[in-house]
């Protein structure tokens, strides 16, 4: 307790006891806010890998049209076999 003061000793002690508390718990409030923040780039990353893998499907299924295309414009016409006929 303060002693020799103007002011009552229960409000110094109330005001003494909360920037006790104040300080105790910053730390633990620092690693929240550093785990929060950690999960948040993590899950940034997950996203990115998720949007990049969509786009190398489409790309894959573009060169499989496009090769089948060729294959079937080579054979001169699809399921008929032969050349072409005029």
């Amino acid at each position: 307790m303060a002693d020799n003061t103007p002011v009552n000793s229960q409000i110094t002690d109330a005001v003494t006891q909360t920037n006790v508390k104040v300080l105790g718990e910053a730390p633990a409030q620092a690693m929240g806010l550093v785990y929060q923040t950690m999960a948040h780039s993590i899950s940034l990353s997950m996203q990115n890998a998720m949007q990049t893998q969509g786009g190398l499907q489409q790309i894959g299924n573009a060169v499989t049209s496009t090769a089948c295309k060729m294959i079937l414009d080579s054979s001169g016409g699809g399921m008929g076999g032969g050349g072409k006929s005029g």
